[in-house]
C-alpha cells in the first residue's frame, strides 16, 4: 500500500478534529456501519485531495458543502476534483452542510440509495 505524505496524514487527522457540526452529526450516522450496513471512513486521503465520508467498497464519496462551495473559485476547484474522482471510479454526492441539519432523513435516504445502486 502506498504510503501517504506525512503533510496530507496530519491534515487529515486535524480536519477530524476540527469537524463541523453537520460533519458531526453526519458521522454519527454513517459510522460503525449504522447506514445500510456501509463501511464508511470520514477525511478519507484520495489522492491529493480529502473526501469529508468516504465508503470504499462502494466508491462513494459524500461531501459536506458549507457556504465557501458557492465561492467561484472554490466551485472550479470542485469541479476539477469531481473530474478527478470520476476518473478513478468514484461516485460523488454534495451535500449542502444547512440539509444536513434541517432535513437529515432525506439526506440519509439520498446515500442509502447511492449504496444501493453500486
Amino acid at each position: 500500500m502506498r504510503q501517504m505524505p506525512e503533510y496530507q496524514l496530519q491534515l487529515a487527522r486535524e480536519l477530524r478534529q476540527r469537524q463541523t457540526e453537520s460533519e458531526a452529526l453526519m458521522w454519527e450516522c454513517l459510522r460503525g456501519k449504522r447506514l445500510a450496513g456501509a463501511k464508511f471512513r470520514r477525511q478519507r486521503p484520495l489522492g491529493r485531495y480529502i473526501a469529508d465520508f468516504c465508503c470504499d467498497s462502494a466508491r462513494l464519496v459524500v461531501e459536506i458543502d458549507g457556504g465557501i462551495h458557492s465561492v467561484e473559485d472554490q466551485k472550479e476547484y470542485d469541479a476539477i476534483r469531481y473530474d478527478v474522482l470520476k476518473a478513478w471510479k468514484y461516485t460523488l454526492i454534495r451535500i449542502r452542510a444547512e440539509e444536513v441539519t434541517s432535513d437529515l432523513f432525506s439526506v440519509l435516504a439520498r446515500i442509502a440509495a447511492a449504496l444501493t445502486k453500486m
